[in-house]
Parts: C-alpha cells; sequence; structure tokens
C-alpha cells in the first residue's frame, strides 16, 4: 500500500455531531525503532510488544461548525484543560488532513486520562497518539460506512504513526512489527502489522514489571534522540543489526527459546543506549539505579536459572520481561530488592496486551 491509498473519496454521509471513545495501550519494544527521516518513516524495523494495563483512554466529541478554514479543539487531561498539548495536536492535525479531510468541519474536544502515573516516565505519546487516531477513524466510518475492520486498523496505525512514530503498535497485539523488512512479510514503513509467524506457548502472557526509576521529563525528547542517528558514524551498522535481529527472533519465537529472546532483548536495550552515548552530543540516559537493578537482575538469573530480562527505552526506567509460569518468584524478587531502586518505590505490573478496544 501507498500513502494514497489512506485519501478518502469525497464522503456521501453528512454528521452534525457526536462522540467517540476509544482505550489504547502503550507497548514495549523488543528490537528498537531509533532513526527516522521525514515523514516519520522509520530507518529500521522494529518489533514490540503491546501492553494491557498501561493505556490512555481518549474522548473525542464532535460539533459541525459553519467556519471552516482552520482546526478548532480544546485538550483536557484528567479533566483540566492543557493548551500546552494544543500545538502538538495541531501539527499532527496538519500531517493528517489530506487523510481525513473532515477536520476543519468540526469543533473537537479531546479528554483523555492514562491509568499509568502522569510523568511516571512511560511514554504516553504511543498511547495518546494512537487513541486519538482511532477516534477519528471511527468518525471517518460515520462518512464511510463500508470500511472494513483490517483498512480501519491499517488506517489508524498509519494516522497515529504521523503523530508519534511508535504509536502505530499500540493499534493492534500482541506482537507487532513496524518497518518494511524481507524477513517479515507484509511489513511496512507505513503502519504496523502483527506478527505472522508462529509464537510459542512460552511467550503468550508474557509479564512486564516497569520499575520506575526515574520520573519527570524526558532528558532528550524523542525526535532530538531520532535526529541524533544523522550522521552517527554507527548507524548504518545499527540499522542492519535490527534487519538481523528481526530474523534470528524468528526461530526464538517459534522454538519458544527464552534464554535466546532474553539475550537478544537485553542486547537491543543496551545498543540503544549505546547509540546514545556515541552520538554527538552524546547522553547517558541510564540513572545509577537503572545499573544497580541491571546487575542485580544479572545475578538473581545467575544464581536462580529464571527466564529474567529487562529492557530500556530511552530512559532510566527498567522493564522487567519474564513468562507467567515464573511469576510468584521474580515478583517476589523484584519487591524484595529491586524496588528500593525506584522513584518513591513505584513500580508497575504489566503484561501482553492485544491492542486498542472501543468504549463508546
Amino acid at each position: 500500500m501507498t500513502e494514497q491509498d489512506f485519501i478518502p473519496k469525497p464522503y456521501t454521509n453528512t454528521l452534525k455531531q457526536g462522540k467517540v471513545t476509544w482505550e489504547s495501550p502503550s507497548n514495549i519494544a523488543l528490537v528498537k525503532y531509533w532513526g527516522k527521516r521525514d515523514p516519520q518513516i522509520p530507518e529500521n524495523p522494529s518489533i514490540s510488544f503491546t501492553l494491557s494495563q498501561c493505556k490512555t483512554i481518549t474522548t473525542l466529541s464532535y460539533k459541525q461548525k459553519e467556519v471552516t478554514s482552520d482546526f478548532s479543539f480544546d485538550v483536557f487531561l484528567d479533566g483540566e484543560k492543557k493548551d500546552a498539548f494544543k500545538p502538538k495536536i495541531e501539527t499532527f492535525f496538519k500531517r493528517v488532513e489530506q487523510y481525513v479531510p473532515f477536520l476543519k468541519d468540526f469543533h473537537f474536544t479531546i479528554e483523555t486520562k492514562n491509568t499509568f502515573p502522569h510523568s511516571s516516565g512511560i511514554a504516553s505519546s504511543a498511547s495518546g497518539m494512537s487513541a486519538l487516531a482511532l477516534c477519528l477513524m471511527s468518525v471517518e466510518k460515520l462518512f464511510n460506512t463500508e470500511m472494513s475492520n483490517t483498512f480501519f486498523n491499517q488506517k489508524a496505525s498509519f494516522l497515529a504513526r504521523l503523530g508519534s512514530g511508535s504509536a502505530c503498535r499500540s493499534v493492534e497485539g500482541d506482537l507487532i512489527v513496524w518497518g518494511h523488512t524481507k524477513h517479515v512479510a507484509e511489513s511496512s514503513d507505513l503502519f504496523g502489522v502483527k506478527y505472522p509467524y508462529t509464537v510459542h506457548d512460552n511467550f503468550k502472557n508474557y509479564q512486564d514489571t516497569i520499575l520506575l526509576i526515574d520520573k519527570g521529563e524526558k532528558q532528550v525528547s524523542s525526535t532530538v534522540g531520532h535526529n541524533l542517528m544523522h550522521n552517527h558514524p554507527y548507524a548504518a551498522s545499527r540499522f542492519q543489526q535490527a534487519h538481523d535481529n528481526l530474523e534470528k527472533l524468528k526461530p526464538i519465537l517459534e522454538a519458544g527459546d527464552i534464554k535466546g529472546f532474553i539475550n537478544l532483548m537485553e542486547s537491543e536495550a543496551l545498543t540503544l543506549h549505546g547509540m546514545m552515548m556515541t552520538s554527538n552530543p552524546y547522553y547517558i540516559l541510564m540513572k545509577p539505579n537503572t545499573l544497580e537493578v541491571i546487575n542485580r537482575i544479572w545475578k538473581f538469573r545467575e544464581d536462580t536459572g529464571l527466564h529474567i530480562g529487562f529492557t530500556l527505552d530511552a530512559g532510566a526506567n527498567v522493564h522487567i520481561l519474564y513468562p507467567e509460569s515464573e511469576k510468584v518468584e521474580i515478583l517476589n524478587f523484584i519487591e524484595n530488592e529491586l524496588v528500593a531502586y525506584c522513584k518513591n518505590g513505584e513500580y508497575i505490573c504489566d503484561q501482553i496486551g492485544f491492542g486498542a478496544n472501543q468504549i463508546e
């Protein structure tokens, strides 16, 4: 598919006003996306677990207006008006207007809330932009009632990508691939696709406990971080590594090789941070407690033989991933030894989810 496939034909139905609500989850990348080109095209493919409990719930109310020359909307977070969010959403609307051409016909009220703590350091852009994109798609489906569910999800992922790259991996679940690679059939730079190959039962209901090591604003914005890959001395090798790791992941997932899975996942996480440390300007996003937690995970794994592993986003927080069958022992270890390294003792227990849901 191309971008042109998402430009609709003239609508035949009309709408006056209404309201839709979607909840959409965050996701955690196993093979990391790092580096992009315009418009929100990834330099390398990625694959992520969709989460279950860490999600954004967004209600989009729309009312037809007489003057259609500008975008008109208000944004609320947890019931409080947030004008600071408006520039990002206006940028998003400008990017997607040709694909959802009704945007200037309505005044929108966007009411959103997250199930995870505000300023927790968990990226809310993936869940937030995917929830908003899904709301827009629900409105468009009222204009075009013949739209298939497959196309609906593809276009929602396509729109979400134009708001936040990783958001395109939050529409569906449980494993989503984004970025064209010969190693995954039907993969695309334009939207996320469900992982099409066999996944062993070892990875069903996989757990993700998120340790909130550091809370607050990102040290480096995602846009700045991705741009650091331009002219990065190791960029080409990193992009090739991501393709290679997706190929390596296929037999790992099929065979249920959790040790191989942990090795690849942890290597990817450390490579992401290695790219930041070797960019110019350079950044160290991990905190002392991040390193302490990693070393304790490694020691616990060596001492017990349990299948506990970690991954990191572009920040200090640690996602601890492990099979459901070992949940009791590993959670006991987390609570007894690792929570002490969290900011205010905060952590979140989550697991693999299966994508977004429409509430109304």
